[in-house]
C-alpha cells in the first residue's frame, strides 16, 4: 500500500473539513480559484504532449471562478451562459489568425480542459455560495474523497476482478466499497448536521439522502476514470508532484470536481 497516498488522504480531508466549518465562504472561494489556476496549469502541461492548447485562453477562464463567487447567482449564471460562447469564438478565432497553425485538434483540447477544470470547479464555488453552502461543500468532500480512499484500499487488498483497462489498477471491489463507505459516512455526517442542529431530517429523509450519496459516488468514480482517460491519452501517469502519494491537485480532486455541478444541481431542486 502506498502509505504516502494514504496519509495524505486521511490527514488531508480532516483539515480541509476543519477548513471549510471555520473560514469564511470569501476565503473558501479564493482557495477555489487558486486551486483551479493549479489544475488548469496541470491539465495544460499534460496535454501539451499531444497538442498546442492555447494557454493563455484556458489560464484567463480560471477567472470566471473567482467571479462567479463574488456576485449574483443570477449574474453567474449569465457569466457562465455567455462565457462558453465566447471563448469558443476565440478558440476557433486561432484558427485563422495563425493560417491553421494553430489546428482544430489544439482548439478542442483546450475547450475540453476549460469545461472540464474551469466549468467543473466553478460549481465549487456556486456551492459555497449556495444556502448552507459551507456544509453542502462538506458533504461533496466527504461522497468524493470517502469513495476514493474506501475503493483504494479495498481494491489494495481485496481487488481481483479487475474493473476498466482505462485505470487497470481499479477494481470491482474497491469500487462497491467506495460506494459503501460513502453511503455510510454521508448519513453520519447528516446526522451529525442535524444534532447540530444546522438541518432539520426525518427517517424518509435519510433514505433519500442514502440514494443520492450511491449515486453521486458512482458519478464520482466516473469522474476518477475521465481523468485517467485524458492522462491515458496524453501518455501521463499522473497531472503532477504536488501532492504526496498522489501526484497532482488535479489527481486529487477529479472525483470531487466531476460530482460537484451534480450536487448544485440537486441543491436547487430540494434545497
Amino acid at each position: 500500500m502506498d502509505i504516502k497516498r494514504v496519509l495524505t488522504a486521511v490527514i488531508g480531508l480532516p483539515l480541509v473539513l476543519l477548513g471549510i466549518i471555520f473560514g469564511t465562504p470569501q476565503i473558501i472561494s479564493f482557495v477555489i480559484f487558486l486551486i483551479a489556476i493549479i489544475c488548469m496549469n496541470e491539465y495544460l502541461n499534460v496535454i501539451s504532449k499531444i497538442c498546442k492548447p492555447i494557454k493563455w485562453v484556458g489560464y484567463l477562464s480560471t477567472i470566471i471562478v473567482f467571479i462567479v463567487s463574488i456576485v449574483e447567482t443570477s449574474i453567474s449564471e449569465k457569466i457562465i451562459i455567455f462565457g462558453i460562447p465566447t471563448i469558443l469564438l476565440i478558440l476557433f478565432l486561432h484558427i485563422i489568425i495563425t493560417d491553421m497553425r494553430i489546428t482544430f485538434k489544439d482548439v478542442a483540447y483546450t475547450l475540453l480542459g476549460i469545461i472540464y477544470v474551469t466549468g467543473f470547479i466553478t460549481f465549487l464555488s456556486l456551492i459555497v455560495t449556495s444556502k448552507n453552502g459551507k456544509y453542502l461543500l462538506g458533504y461533496t468532500l466527504i461522497t468524493a474523497w470517502t469513495t476514493d480512499i474506501f475503493a483504494y484500499i479495498a481494491g489494495k487488498y481485496f481487488g481481483k476482478h479487475h474493473f476498466s483497462k482505462v485505470s487497470p489498477k481499479k477494481t470491482i471491489e474497491g469500487c462497491i466499497a467506495g460506494t459503501i463507505a460513502a453511503l455510510i459516512l454521508g448519513i453520519v455526517y447528516s446526522y451529525i448536521l442535524k444534532v447540530l442542529e444546522v438541518i432539520d431530517l426525518n427517517g424518509a429523509q435519510y433514505l433519500y439522502i442514502g440514494i443520492v450519496t450511491l449515486l453521486l459516488s458512482i458519478i464520482s468514480q466516473i469522474g476518477d476514470f475521465t481523468a485517467s482517460t485524458i492522462k491515458r491519452a496524453a501518455d501521463s501517469k499522473d497531472y503532477g508532484n504536488m501532492l504526496p502519494g498522489h501526484g497532482g491537485m488535479l489527481d486529487r480532486i477529479d472525483s470531487l470536481i466531476f460530482i460537484s455541478p451534480f450536487i448544485y444541481m440537486l441543491s436547487l431542486i430540494l434545497i
